[in-house]
């Protein structure tokens, strides 16, 4: 899955069409995915120790990768991801200006 934790994406269809937003979970057997504030569901719950009071909460749903794209963050545009090999690195790259959208930092 191109896609990782903290990338910025935007979804291309469904409800939520034109929105983006971080991706905090990822589901690479299921090549699903959840986005902050996106597929907010409303669900009614019935009292129990969890839930001491019941009533209607939001839920978060997944959202297929395939209905989402990448944002770049140098150029700011929707684009697909590419690969490089730097250092002995495989790197992601954005395929519209070429430079890296790696996010993730090493410890």
């Amino acid at each position: 899955m191109k896609i990782i934790k903290n990338d910025t994406v935007k979804v291309l269809n469904g409800k939520d069409r034109g929105k983006s937003g971080s991706v905090f979970a990822v589901f690479p057997n299921n090549n699903k995915i959840q986005i902050k504030g996106i597929h907010i569901l409303k669900k009614h719950v019935k009292p129990s120790k969890k839930n001491p009071t019941g009533g209607i909460i939001e839920i978060c749903k997944k959202v297929d990768v395939s209905n989402v794209a990448l944002v770049c963050p140098n150029c700011g545009k929707n684009t697909k991801i590419g690969y490089k090999d730097m250092n002995k690195q495989k790197i992601r790259i954005c395929r519209k200006c070429k430079q890296s959208v790696n996010i993730r930092k090493e410890k």
